[in-house]
């Protein structure tokens, strides 16, 4: 899928610079042909690790997070920021200090009002324990709280990347203090059973199976349309195309479909299949290299060899029937700070194989240099298990003997990855709408942290990306950011801590009677309370 260059409004058309935005306004009014109630079953892609998206990142845990918790604000699809928890907000001059308005008829699911507290302990636990929460509030000097309904951010630079960070509660989720502040965050028996904030209260949840969310009559925009969203995790893909072909299934993010079922699937008459609410996530896939472990990897000769051995237009064309792009750079190609003038890696086995040669791993008898494991994303098997086959056979034709490492769910794979217990990793990553928020967090040293998936996995160390982007984090002026962003990229398309493959397929499937399904910026990673089904 090709986005627009929608952020290039943002960043230059100054949204960020406007000093006061908006008034609190009403949810959207049930559509004419609509009707209230009924209930409606969501696909997820894998199995959930977390219900707390303060800790935890990821389309599993973000989909049904953004029902359970609200952000401050909501972006639409022209990335222009709404009023939510927020009822109005105020940025300073000079960029350093936020104030935000909130709602004061709002309260979590337990009916104890949402104040200023609740948001300040909020941004700490974030900031603290999402897995690139220390890159979006790296300059951050204090939230303070003058009254309860107030709250003002200081940061010691400009955070141009603010409002971003706080329109989707993917990134930024309001937690009660009073059930979340009690001992370690991470084994906080409410992560799996929430106390929220949204429009959807929790009801019930089966790890590896289902979760129920039930609508909350108090939500300060007023109660949902829909009665009851419930979750449900179904392995089996071809289970999953029959309960939507049967309308026991009405909505599919990120489907874990195969592209071709995908497509099948959109000339049912009954389904649609949308391409709209990606373009924040800037979703795309990668290979991963463990820079931690001692061995082959830590060559970089070996880590361009295996760039140079990979036909990226046969999973462009043949893998993906040419619903993704070729990529080779850690930011996306739709991005105002893409860098194209950078080697492409384009396929190339000779190249590969005087690499290899050169640094210092030459063909054995049998034709084997070394042997590595390859972990993929348990998500959509067009995008990671489709890929990892493929890429078996393909670096066996340089000598390098790949032994596949299935994970049997998102948990399994997030731990392995996460304490670096793997070689290879072939993973669908978001760019989350600016650098700040959704690629720094891969490349900063500072962001090296075990235990922590979609921080920096690789390990990669390397203190002039960390001074690049840390200087281009709090740069005002697009021109310099730009520029700062663009050595950045040259840098890391040298060293390679991981290899870009493709963009990521993106889309939803949905029954056509459904409306006002979510085409903002971040699509399902928004709140579901102006969803209705039609009479």
């Amino acid at each position: 899928m090709h986005h627009t260059h929608r952020l290039i409004k943002v960043v230059a058309a100054g949204l960020f610079s406007i000093s006061t935005l908006f008034l609190h306004t009403a949810n959207a009014e049930l559509p004419a042909n609509g009707k209230k109630g009924g209930s409606l079953t969501v696909l997820a892609s894998s199995a959930i690790n977390s219900l707390n998206p303060a800790i935890q990142s990821g389309a599993a845990t973000a989909v049904p997070g953004s029902q359970l918790f609200a952000s401050l604000l909501l972006a639409d699809d022209k990335w222009q920021f709404h009023p939510y928890l927020a009822d109005s907000w105020e940025k300073s001059p000079d960029g350093k200090m936020y104030t935000f308005k909130l709602n004061k008829t709002a309260v979590f699911h337990d009916d104890k009002p949402i104040t200023s507290e609740d948001v300040a302990f909020s941004i700490m636990t974030v900031k603290e324990n999402h897995p690139f929460g220390k890159s979006m509030y790296a300059n951050l000097e204090a939230v303070e709280t003058p009254d309860a309904h107030t709250v003002v951010i200081k940061f010691s630079q400009p955070n141009p990347a603010l409002l971003l960070e706080v329109s989707t509660p993917a990134l930024l989720p309001i937690l009660p203090k009073h059930i979340y502040s009690e001992g370690p965050i991470r084994s906080n028996p409410y992560n799996n059973k929430p106390i929220g904030s949204g429009p959807f209260k929790f009801a019930n949840y089966k790890p590896g199976e289902y979760l129920t969310m039930e609508r909350f009559d108090k939500f300060f925009k007023g109660p949902a349309h829909l009665e009851k969203i419930t979750i449900v995790i179904i392995k089996d893909t071809n289970a999953a195309g029959l309960a939507l072909q049967r309308g026991d299934i009405q909505y599919v993010p990120y489907p874990p479909l195969r592209i071709a079922e995908i497509e099948r699937l959109g000339k049912n008459p009954k389904l649609a299949v949308s391409h709209k609410g990606y373009e924040g996530a800037g979703s795309m896939s990668w290979l991963e290299y463990n820079l931690t472990k001692e061995g082959p990897l830590q060559n970089v000769k070996v880590r361009q060899a295996i760039a140079y051995a990979i036909d990226r237009d046969f999973i462009t064309q043949k893998l993906h029937h040419g619903q993704s792009q070729a990529i080779f750079s850690p930011i996306h190609p739709d991005s105002p700070f893409f860098n194209k003038d950078l080697d492409h890696y384009a396929f190339n086995l000779e190249k590969a194989n005087k690499l290899l040669d050169e640094a210092g791993f030459p063909k054995k008898d049998n034709g084997n240099r070394f042997s590595l494991t390859l972990d993929y994303f348990p998500g959509g098997p067009d995008t990671t298990k489709n890929v990892a086959e493929y890429l078996r056979p393909q670096l066996d034709k340089v000598g390098i003997t790949i032994e596949l490492r299935p994970s049997p769910d998102m948990p399994t794979w997030a731990r392995r990855i996460s304490n670096y217990d793997y070689d290879l990793n072939l993973d669908i990553v978001f760019n989350w709408g600016d650098p700040v928020i959704g690629v720094a967090r891969t490349y900063m040293s500072t962001n090296i942290r075990k235990g922590v998936v979609w921080a920096n996995m690789s390990g990669y160390k390397n203190l002039k990306v960390d001074e690049l982007l840390t200087q281009a984090a709090v740069e005002d002026d697009l021109t310099k950011r730009t520029a700062l962003y663009h050595e950045f990229q040259k840098i890391v398309n040298e060293e390679l801590p991981v290899t870009w493959l493709v963009t990521s397929p993106a889309n939803t499937i949905h029954a056509k009677k459904l409306l006002n399904t979510p085409e903002g910026i971040w699509g399902a990673f928004a709140p579901f309370d102006d969803i209705a089904w039609s009479k």
